[in-house]
């Protein structure tokens, strides 16, 4: 069966609190866009002739990476990406600086409520599309620092694909800042038994907010 809007909107929530930047720059902003951008290519949806808009930038407006994957236009007249995308992405950005959220958790809070943009404020500049995503910084929780987001025309597919990159992101650098303990030097001698041990790595610090969905208990039926 496949999971409600608020079901969705209350994982979503969730990701938010436990996806945590340490810390976040522009090396890492230029990093985590060329993830996105190569994890797309390798989608069946960019095979199938599928393009992607990509923006990441700071939550004041600074532009910190911005991509486009595929062509506006072939000489047939049909384009991977279409004229509007990046008005479309400028929208979802604006969402996430106007409630502090992804764009994918408004969407599917609002559905679930029942409510339009309309009536929750959300309107004119905005776009409720799922995949613009808000980097928060672990010791930093006042607001975002940035945003993540990408756009392909598929709300649920382009939230995903922003999710899954940040949460590789974080783990590779969870990974980095705990290398293995050096290695036991050999002892000279006969050979013994000997075991080796892995040490764990430590995923990203987990979020003492509020991880409860306001819309999980406000499921909206037709």
């Amino acid at each position: 069966m496949a999971p409600t809007d608020g079901e969705l909107a209350t994982q979503t929530l969730a990701e938010e609190g436990s996806f945590r930047f340490p810390s976040f720059s522009a090396a890492d902003a230029v990093t985590l866009g060329l993830s996105l951008r190569k994890r797309f290519r390798a989608t069946s949806r960019h095979v199938k002739g599928k393009g992607l808009v990509i923006s990441i930038q700071s939550i004041a407006g600074h532009t910190l990476f911005a991509c486009t994957v595929g062509d506006l236009g072939h000489s047939s007249g049909i384009g991977d990406v279409s004229m509007d995308s990046w008005t479309c992405i400028e929208g979802m950005v604006s969402v996430v600086k106007r409630t502090g959220h992804s764009s994918f958790y408004v969407e599917k809070g609002m559905s679930a409520m029942g409510k339009t943009p309309k009536q929750m404020g959300i309107q004119g500049e905005f776009r409720v599309n799922g995949g613009a995503f808000p980097i928060w910084l672990e010791n930093a929780a006042c607001c975002p620092i940035a945003v993540v987001a990408c756009y392909s025309g598929s709300s649920q597919d382009d939230h995903n694909l922003v999710v899954t990159t940040i949460r590789d992101y974080l783990n590779k650098l969870a990974r980095n800042s705990n290398p293995p303990p050096p290695a036991t030097p050999v002892p000279i001698g006969p050979p013994r038994e000997s075991k080796e041990w892995l040490t764990d790595p430590v995923g990203p610090s987990e979020f003492n907010g509020r991880t409860e969905s306001p819309f999980e208990h406000h499921e909206h039926h037709e």
